[in-house]
């Protein structure tokens, strides 16, 4: 398969900016094998049936976005420069904090530069490439967690942050009502048109849920440069399904529910745990997972997600999940309706191929 063949004409006014308010006022488009339906978010009850399972991802996006001063050098010259620091994955290490990072402008760093973001949070680059490098902390656990949120900023996609300044809402936009486990630089933006009242409404309706974890990466962003799709490098990201969240996945299906992943990341770790008959086990790992069309689909019965970019792995991943030509389709249509792209933007509910 040729990248191009998932390329569609999208106006760039059709990128939302600003997320819906309310959340679930935000427009919902119902791919089902009957057609398109044009409905809200709030809609979801009427939608869903009794005894479905809503599969949310509850990672928590933190504040990944630092700004830092690379000091005079004694040895070697070079005045103070300002850098700014965008952490994007976490690497383990039992001596300290140690992560990745994009770093701007990468060619005024050298290996053994120290970086300091105040708040007493400092890091010195023990790796660095063209665009990124590698910074262990000065701090670790808990108190590297409060530095950060002092110094940090929330890390809107870079679409976003080049059209508008960051504003002091977005700490709070940028964050499903659910977030519960640190560890993300991105949002699961799915999860984003999610209220309380609404949670209420689905379990009056009968609709479960159920919290998994993927630690969504900043590789959510790149672009895909590969001219054929099987040439594209997979970005890996650290996710967990306990035992008793499985238990609670396969007990719905077994009733007759189905499982609804809310968001390409709860799709993309429920498929990483299920085996070959559908049953999800217990995940505590890193994925990979690259979804394409002609992938066969164990674990999930509809998805819940918002509008991709052309070209990009996500706009492939609804692809497989209900046809290529379907979502073409329903793109051109949400693109002619004015529905809302990307992370801000509105939602769609599709049902399988075939459905």
């Amino acid at each position: 398969m040729r990248v191009a063949d998932f390329d569609f004409d999208l106006p760039e006014s059709r990128i939302a900016l600003e997320p819906a308010r309310p959340r679930d006022s935000a427009r919902l488009l119902h791919v089902a094998p009957d057609g398109l339906h044009d409905r809200i978010v709030r809609d979801l009850p009427e939608i869903l049936r009794p005894g479905d399972l809503l599969v949310l991802n509850d990672t928590k996006v933190i504040p990944a976005k630092l700004k830092g001063v690379r000091p005079a050098r004694e040895i070697g010259g070079g005045g103070p420069v300002e850098i700014d620091v965008t952490l994007h994955k976490r690497l383990p290490d039992k001596g300290g904090t140690r992560w990745r990072a994009f770093v701007r402008p990468a060619k005024r760093l050298r290996e053994g530069d120290l970086l300091e973001f105040g708040a007493g949070l400092a890091a010195k680059v023990e790796e660095r490439s063209e665009a990124e490098a590698l910074l262990r902390f000065n701090v670790s656990g808990a108190a590297f967690d409060e530095a950060l949120a002092r110094t940090g900023a929330p890390p809107l996609p870079p679409y976003i942050a080049r059209k508008r300044a960051l504003r002091e809402e977005d700490a709070r936009d940028y964050q499903t009502v659910y977030a519960a486990e640190p560890g993300s630089v991105a949002a699961p933006t799915a999860g984003l048109h999610f209220t309380p009242s609404l949670f209420d409404a689905l379990d009056a309706r009968g609709v479960g849920t159920v919290k998994i974890t993927l630690h969504v990466g900043a590789g959510t962003f790149l672009p895909v440069t590969a001219e054929n799709v099987r040439d594209h490098v997979m970005h890996a990201e650290g996710g967990e399904i306990t035992e008793a969240q499985a238990d609670a996945i396969n007990a719905a299906r077994a009733r007759g529910g189905r499982v609804v992943a809310v968001g390409t990341t709860a799709l993309r770790l429920l498929e990483s745990a299920a085996d070959e008959a559908g049953r999800v086990r217990p995940f505590a790992d890193e994925t990979s997972i690259f979804i394409t069309p002609g992938y066969r689909f164990r674990a999930a019965d509809l998805l819940l997600t918002n509008f991709h970019l052309p070209r990009s792995t996500l706009f492939m991943l609804v692809c497989a999940f209900s046809g290529t030509e379907r979502m073409k389709a329903a793109y051109a249509h949400a693109v002619a309706a004015g529905y809302r792209f990307y992370s801000y933007g509105d939602a769609s509910l599709l049902e399988p191929a075939g459905g």
